[in-house]
């Protein structure tokens, strides 16, 4: 991938968080976005420009992130800032490698699935939909799972998942999201999201109910979005597969591997996030 596709990627990500209400804390080398509000929480990252971070710059990072009691957590892209890696993982952080994946222009599109469609900012769906995907994220992998519609209604009805809902609402209201389901008899079963900054849009957050997987149905959430952004001008879209295994479900939607995503967090703060 050219150094310039590269470098665009880097812009998209240093503006996504700060569009979407993130406080940006200078640390020289590192930047450190803190969410202001309800909704996913946000992490440190590579400054624009910089070439180069040790371990003390990521202690110093990390120490203000347990001060502010967010996540502990890094994200950059491992072909751009090489470097990052070390620092991290000498500071006890476990890196987890995701394939970047870019869209191929001229890729044939997988054909509109029936059951899939857009949401807006008033859905009555859309709790469920912002809790698929924190139910599908709880149980990695491509295996049918064992949450199905209970588990679903049961995770929708936490109060917690209102602020969830009610921040995704305010970004579908201003356009700074776009949300597909996939719903059958009524049932939210998969969902995914895309994050439009200029004409670069990410496909992100895509996760499937895990009794409703091997259906197809991510591959139709993830094909529903990328119509969607397509249609709204859209020249790059690109998305981090949570693993090989599903990387190769969205090769069958026209991405690529092109570079590789790198997560690092403190292992009392979870899991890895990623599409």
């Amino acid at each position: 991938m050219t150094p310039a596709f590269l470098s665009r990627l880097e812009q998209y990500y240093d503006t996504v968080p700060r569009v979407g209400g993130a406080r940006a804390e200078d640390f020289g080398p590192l930047t450190l976005f803190v969410r202001e509000g309800a909704g996913w929480p946000y992490y440190a990252r590579p400054a624009l420009g910089s070439c180069g971070a040790g371990p003390a710059d990521v202690q110093r990072v990390l120490a203000r992130q347990r001060e502010l009691d967010v996540r502990r957590a890094f994200e950059w892209v491992a072909e751009t800032s090489p470097w990052l890696r070390g620092p991290v993982e000498a500071a006890g952080l476990r890196v987890h490698a995701h394939p970047l994946m870019v869209l191929e222009p001229s890729a044939p599109r997988p054909p509109a699935h029936p059951d899939v469609r857009l949401l807006g900012a008033d859905d009555p769906l859309l709790r469920a939909a912002v809790t698929v995907p924190m139910l599908a994220f709880a149980d990695p992998g491509t295996a049918v799972g064992a949450a199905g519609p209970a588990e679903l209604a049961a995770a929708a009805a936490d109060p917690a998942v209102e602020a969830r809902r009610g921040a995704v609402a305010e970004m579908l209201a201003s356009g700074r999201t776009a949300m597909a389901v996939a719903v059958q008899d009524g049932v939210v079963l998969a969902a995914g999201q895309y994050n439009p900054v200029g004409d670069v849009a990410e496909v992100a957050g895509v996760g499937t109910l895990p009794a409703a997987r091997r259906r197809g149905l991510a591959l139709a959430v993830t094909s529903a979005l990328v119509a969607d952004a397509l249609a709204r001008g859209a020249r790059t879209v690109f998305l981090s597969a949570g693993d090989e295994a599903v990387a190769r479900i969205y090769a069958r939607a026209g991405f690529r591997t092109v570079a590789t995503a790198l997560i690092a967090e403190a292992a009392a703060d979870g899991g890895t996030a990623g599409a």
